[in-house]
């Protein structure tokens, strides 16, 4: 089913449904505004990063209860279309761009040699939670939250529930039930699932009878297809209490790592434990939720009393901390020589969580959520799961790349981003499942053109 495409400079009317009442309002306005507003620089102070090199610019002229939207210098934001629960993106080689999402539906679109959607509809609608999509080679893979399906495809090619197979059963169950697909560079496919709640007694990489097939999450695995009976999932980094975003990033020597984002629990409060970029590398251990992060080394967490399956010692420093009750999501790493390329390694979507001041309790003032935004974080260098890596992850600094998305009167959340993907010609796609929901993409001025 095709999906309605918004005009570039005309947001048009949202076409999701949203609650009445003031807040409906306020989405509205902030959806008519977001690409047609003017731009004045601005330098934006963010208190949670080391250190912020790039200045932001804010809109002005915008009427009264608008968003303070801030982008950087020539950056354009545009909201693509409407969509129902968006999830993570995945962009093929073809310019296909694949969206899962949490109201049953993939959703495919079609981009242009310009960066702009040419079509999209509605690829196919299954019973079950497809959060992620990827293609290989010749076949379309879906990760709902029990099982890994699979179709035939090439693109174009229209699909229906009955065109998938399921390929191998993943551990399910309740609490986070998002579970994300990568494909690596070795060709095989990895997925990032987290543990039930704050303190489950789960452990990806752990056996039989203590944890039985249903309690291996928390951490990232890979399937292994070449077994002599039948694919088969394989422990690949363990101890992540609840990992969202997967990319690959390629270092300067060719040699390439999995960074995952982590969310850390919810029962420290509202400073602690941080939430974490992580090298989530082969047989890597980040010690959740036995200990958790804080005042840079890991610490004991009371509320389990099981053994932790590792030792302290083998804990994997994180890359960069983020402020705690951020809830990133996706990530992106910056493509070589992209006008962002000097500020920042990866772009992280950071979706906000419920947690509100001063102690993390979902019934405070909803303005003291942490704000959604998009966050780049500028990776020193450094040899991983080293002992270099305490220089490394000590000079990762946070940046802010798009901001002012929560009103910080009452809470309101205009855009709450979930993923983030650059396309073939350096635009970065976002994904927003709360609010003005939908497909966004920001374009930036090219090198030559700031000059």
């Amino acid at each position: 089913m095709p999906i309605d495409i918004r005009k570039p400079n005309n947001f048009g009317s949202l076409t999701n449904p949203l609650p009445s009442g003031p807040l409906t309002s306020a989405l509205l306005l902030s959806a008519l505004l977001i690409n047609a507003l003017l731009i004045t620089t601005s330098a934006l102070a963010d208190a949670s990063s080391p250190t912020s090199s790039l200045t932001l610019h804010t809109a002005v002229d915008a009427p009264e209860g608008s968003p303070s939207l801030k982008l950087p210098a020539g950056a354009r934001l545009s909201h693509l279309a409407a969509l129902d629960g968006p999830r993570m993106l995945h962009i093929t080689a073809q310019g296909e761009l694949l969206i899962g999402s949490n109201a049953g539906r993939v959703y495919r679109g079609q981009l242009a040699d310009d960066g702009s959607l040419s079509s999209l509809e509605t690829l196919v609608r299954l019973s079950s939670y497809p959060h992620s999509v990827v293609v290989r080679d010749s076949t379309l893979y879906v990760a709902t939250t029990n099982a890994l399906l699979a179709a035939d495809y090439a693109p174009q090619r229209t699909l229906s529930a009955q065109d998938f197979r399921h390929v191998i059963e993943i551990p399910g169950g309740g609490g986070h039930n998002s579970r994300t697909l990568s494909t690596g560079p070795d060709g095989a496919l990895y997925l990032a699932l987290g543990i039930q709640g704050n303190c489950s007694d789960q452990y990806l990489a752990g056996t039989a009878p203590h944890y039985p097939f249903s309690e291996r999450r928390g951490g990232v695995m890979r399937l292994d297809e070449h077994s002599k009976d039948q694919p088969r999932w394989q422990p690949w980094a363990s101890g992540l209490r609840n990992p969202v975003g997967l990319a690959w990033q390629t270092l300067p020597r060719g040699e390439t790592r999995l960074l995952a984002t982590n969310n850390g629990p919810d029962h420290w409060g509202y400073e602690h434990p941080h939430e974490l970029l992580v090298a989530a590398t082969q047989q890597s251990f980040h010690g959740m939720p036995w200990y958790q992060w804080k005042d840079g080394k890991p610490q004991r967490d009371a509320c389990i009393e099981s053994v932790s399956p590792q030792p302290l010692q083998e804990i994997s420093r994180p890359l960069a901390e983020m402020p705690a009750r951020s809830a990133p999501m996706g990530i992106a790493v910056v493509p070589e020589g992209h006008p962002l390329s000097p500020n920042m390694d990866v772009v992280i979507a950071i979706h906000g969580s419920w947690g509100t001041a001063p102690d993390g309790k979902a019934w405070g003032d909803p303005a003291s959520r942490r704000a959604p935004r998009l966050l780049g974080v500028k990776l020193a260098s450094g040899n991983e799961q080293t002992q270099e890596q305490d220089q490394e992850q000590q000079h990762s600094a946070l940046t802010p790349l798009l901001t002012g998305l929560q009103d910080s009167t009452d809470g309101a959340r205009w855009i709450r981003p979930l993923d983030v993907a650059f396309g073939p010609n350096g635009d970065l796609y976002m994904t927003s499942d709360t609010g003005a929901s939908g497909l966004y993409r920001i374009t930036f001025p090219s090198p030559h053109s700031a000059n």
